[in-house]
C-alpha cells in the first residue's frame, strides 16, 4: 500500500477504505474507525475540517444547543443529553469540546464556534486527512479479491473495496419555474448589510428560509416568505419537524403586521422589468387571484441535494427531492455493496418513524452516533475485528436496563431509531450494545432484550422494551414520566415484571 507523507497523507494508491469529506460525519466515523483498528484513508476537497460549517448557518446560531453547564460534568457520557454538537471521543480530555469555544452569550453556538470545535476534534485526536483533493469520478473493477471502487480525484487514482461517503446534504437546489434564473440560492447569501433597505421575498418556509429572515429584519425594508404549505412550528408539532423556536421572530412580525409577510402561495414565476425591479407571480394555495409582488431581491431557500457526483450511473438508488440514497439500516447502500454513507446523508436510512417522527440523523447529535455503530458494523463485517459483546449479570438486568433508559444517550437523541441490545443466549446475556432498531426487529436470531425510548408527538417520551422470543416480538410500552425519570421505584417492577418473561428470575432489588 503506498504510505502518505507527514505532512499531506494517504497519496494516490490502493486503501482497504477510503472516507470522503471531512465534516462532522466524515470525522466521526474516521475517528471511530482509527479506535477500531481499521486502517483507512480520509479524502476532502475542503482546506480543512468542518464542511458545512465553514460556510452555513449565515446570519443565526446553530439550531442546536450546548449547555455550558449541566447535572452533570463534561466528560461523562452522561453531558452528553445536554451537549447536541460535540463530536464522540473515547478519551475524556476529548469528550464535549464545543461548550470551551462558546463566549456564554448563548446556549446555540455560533458557526465560527462550531468550526473551530470540528477542527480542535480532528487535530487533538488526530484524524489525518489529505485535504485540497476533490473526488471527481467512480468506476467499479472486478478483480479477483472481488469488487473495488476506482475514485479519480484531482490527485489521481485511488482504489479501494469499501467506501463511506460522508459528503453531506449540501448542493444547492432551486426548482425550475419561469425566471428561476433571476433568484440567489440561499448558499448564494451576501452580507446582511448589503440587503439594507431592500425588499426581500424568500422562497421557502423552513428553517433555512426563517434563517435568512431573521437575519436581515434590522436590514431589509419589507421581507415576504412564500411557499405552498403551511408554516409549522416546532413548538406546536413537539418534536423537530417544523421551524425551530429560535427562529419565531419573523413569524411574530407577520402576525403583528411588522413588515413581514408568510405566504401559502406556489411561485409561478419572476420576471425582471426595464428598471430592473422584480415582480414575483404567486398562486395562493386555498384559491383566489394570482399575487404579483415587487422585489428588489428573491432568495430561494429550496433546500440542498446530496452532491453523489456519478454515483447514480454506477446504480447508486436515490429517492426525494434531496436524492438520499437508498440505505440499509446500517447505512449502505441498497444497490451498491461495500458503498456506505456518514453523516446528515445517513437520513436516507429512514428507520421505523413511529408515530411518523423523523431520526435526528441529519443532525449532528444524531449522525454522530450512527458514524459510531457504522464503525463497529465495518470493522467487524469487513475487517474481522470482534464486535462488542459484554457479560451482564441476570440479578443487576434490571438496573442495567433502568440505567441505559434514563441515561444512554444514543436512545435520547435517536429515539425508536437506535437501540440497546442484550442477547439471552445458552452461556448468559450478552450485551451487543447499540444498533439500529429496525435491524434488530428485522434480523432473527438469539432471543433478545432491545431497549429503546420513543416520542409520539404529543410531548411525551417513553420507554419501550421490545423481546425478542423464538423468533417473535413483543412490544412493551412503559409509562411517560414527568421528569424524564426512569430510576425510581415506580419503573423497576414493571420492568422487572416484562423482562422475566425472557429471563426468569430478574431480580428487584
Amino acid at each position: 500500500m503506498a504510505r502518505a507523507e507527514p505532512e499531506r497523507p494517504f497519496p494516490p494508491g490502493d486503501y482497504p477504505l477510503i472516507v470522503i469529506g471531512s465534516g462532522p460525519g466524515a470525522l466521526q466515523v474516521s475517528y471511530c474507525l482509527g479506535r477500531l483498528g481499521v486502517e483507512h484513508a480520509v479524502l476532502s476537497a475542503d482546506e480543512a475540517p468542518g464542511g458545512m460549517f465553514r460556510r452555513w448557518p449565515f446570519f443565526q446560531r446553530l439550531l442546536s444547543w450546548t449547555k455550558p453547564y449541566a447535572p452533570v460534568t463534561r466528560d461523562s457520557r452522561a453531558y452528553e443529553r445536554y451537549d447536541w454538537n460535540s463530536l464522540l471521543a473515547d478519551e475524556p480530555e476529548h469528550r464535549s469540546l464545543q461548550a470551551q469555544f462558546m463566549d456564554h452569550t448563548s446556549s446555540f453556538p455560533s458557526r465560527p464556534e462550531m468550526e473551530r470545535s470540528l477542527v480542535s476534534f480532528a487535530q487533538a485526536t488526530g484524524i489525518r486527512i489529505r485535504h485540497g483533493c476533490r473526488w471527481t469520478a467512480t468506476q467499479r473493477e472486478e478483480t479477483a479479491a472481488g469488487a473495488r471502487f476506482v475514485l479519480e480525484t484531482t490527485d489521481g487514482e485511488y482504489r479501494t473495496p469499501l467506501v463511506v461517503a460522508a459528503v453531506g446534504v449540501c448542493q444547492p437546489f432551486t426548482p425550475a419555474f419561469p425566471g428561476s434564473d433571476l433568484t440567489a440560492h440561499y448558499a448564494k447569501t451576501r452580507p446582511a448589510e448589503s440587503y439594507a433597505g431592500r425588499r426581500v421575498l424568500i422562497i421557502g418556509k423552513q428553517n433555512s428560509g426563517f434563517e435568512l429572515a431573521s437575519g436581515l429584519l434590522n436590514w431589509a425594508s419589507r421581507i415576504v416568505l412564500a411557499s405552498p404549505s403551511s408554516t409549522r412550528l416546532s413548538v406546536n408539532t413537539r418534536s423537530l419537524v417544523g421551524v425551530r423556536a429560535r427562529y419565531v421572530q419573523p413569524y411574530e412580525d407577520h402576525v403583528l403586521g411588522g413588515g413581514v409577510s408568510v405566504l401559502d402561495a406556489a411561485i409561478q414565476s419572476v420576471t425582471r422589468d426595464d428598471g430592473g425591479s422584480l415582480t414575483v407571480h404567486l398562486r395562493p394555495t386555498n384559491g383566489g387571484e394570482e399575487l404579483a409582488i415587487a422585489a428588489d431581491e428573491v432568495i430561494a431557500a429550496t433546500g440542498f441535494t446530496c452532491p453523489l457526483g456519478d454515483l447514480p450511473s454506477l446504480g447508486v438508488a436515490t429517492f426525494g427531492q434531496s436524492l438520499l440514497p437508498t440505505q440499509t439500516p446500517f447505512w449502505e447502500s441498497t444497490t451498491v455493496p461495500g458503498l456506505y454513507f456518514a453523516g446528515t446523508i445517513g437520513q436516507g436510512s429512514p428507520g421505523l418513524k413511529k408515530h411518523g417522527l423523523p431520526s435526528n440523523s441529519g443532525a449532528v447529535h444524531g449522525a454522530r452516533y450512527n458514524a459510531r455503530v457504522l464503525a463497529r458494523r465495518i470493522a467487524a463485517v469487513h475487517f474481522s475485528k470482534a464486535p462488542m459483546d459484554r457479560v451482564v449479570d441476570p440479578s443487576a438486568l434490571v438496573d442495567f436496563a433502568l440505567g441505559e433508559i434514563d441515561g444512554c444517550p444514543e436512545l435520547w437523541h435517536q429515539k425508536a431509531y437506535l437501540a440497546r441490545v442484550v442477547t439471552v443466549e445458552p452461556d448468559g446475556l450478552h450485551d451487543r450494545g447499540i444498533a439500529p432498531l429496525a435491524h434488530v426487529l428485522d434480523e432473527g436470531g438469539p432471543d433478545a432484550i432491545v431497549l429503546t425510548l420513543e416520542a409520539d408527538g404529543s410531548g411525551s417520551i417513553y420507554p419501550v422494551v421490545y423481546l425478542r422470543r423464538r423468533g417473535a416480538i413483543s412490544e412493551h410500552a412503559l409509562d411517560a414520566d414527568p421528569l424524564l425519570d426512569y430510576t425510581s421505584d415506580r419503573y423497576r417492577r414493571p420492568l422487572a415484571s416484562i423482562l422475566e418473561a425472557i429471563v426468569p428470575g430478574a431480580v428487584v432489588r
